[in-house]
């Protein structure tokens, strides 16, 4: 069984995410929190210097927030957007 990482409980690691986030940018995203969570690492991605982003990118940072990462330093608009993403997806 493998064991992975939670919130509150593992210590954490800052993944800073900068410049723009895309689609194409998701896999490698994915490969880092990965990486964090097979060493027992909470992954916290800080979007302070994001900048440009989609609506693949906001989705994927709506769905796993909370189960797979934690944001911090995240735009108001941003937590808007993925708000608003999420429950467009409940509907």
């Amino acid at each position: 069984m493998r064991k992975t990482s939670k919130p509150g409980v593992s210590p954490s690691i800052t993944i800073r995410v900068s410049g723009s986030l895309f689609a194409t940018h998701l896999s490698y995203l994915d490969q880092l929190v990965d990486s964090a969570t097979e060493c027992l690492l909470w992954p916290l991605l800080d979007l302070a210097r994001l900048k440009e982003f989609d609506v693949d990118a906001v989705r994927y940072l709506a769905r796993s927030e909370g189960g797979r990462f934690g944001l911090v330093n995240c735009p108001q608009f941003l937590r808007d957007w993925m708000r608003k993403e999420n429950s467009e997806r409940a509907a």
